[in-house]
């Protein structure tokens, strides 16, 4: 069965740890084609988002996007999207939804996101 959106990117989390769900069907999509170009690296950002999702000190591969891009909304809720980059191309963007204690996939995929390209 393929993943949906609002669907749980994998089993439950357990206490202290994040929920990671898709926030549309587009992403739960990206996200199989990420996990099979990049598997190790999906799994490892997985982890992340399900730990340390707001970590401490950003890196070049793992932080919050800015401008217009810096928030996004889910369900009523106005939440911070960050970035991991799992390959070269490679994105996961998710929101921190401090209220449900989830990461919402908003965009996964193999290629770079278009609405970070400069016009």
């Amino acid at each position: 069965m393929t993943a949906g959106r609002g669907d749980r990117a994998a089993p439950p989390a357990p206490d202290g740890h994040w929920e990671v769900r898709f926030a549309d069907a587009a992403s739960a999509k990206g996200w199989e084609s990420l996990a099979q170009q990049a598997s190790e690296n999906t799994y490892r950002a997985w982890i992340t988002m399900r730990t340390t999702p707001r970590p401490a000190t950003e890196t070049s591969r793992h932080h919050r996007l800015k401008g217009g891009l810096a928030h996004g909304t889910h369900r009523g809720h106005i939440c911070e999207q960050w970035q991991i980059e799992v390959t070269g191309g490679g994105r996961i963007w998710y929101l921190l939804d401090s209220v449900r204690v989830t990461c919402w996939i908003t965009f996964a995929g193999t290629g770079h996101p278009r609405a970070t390209d400069r016009r």
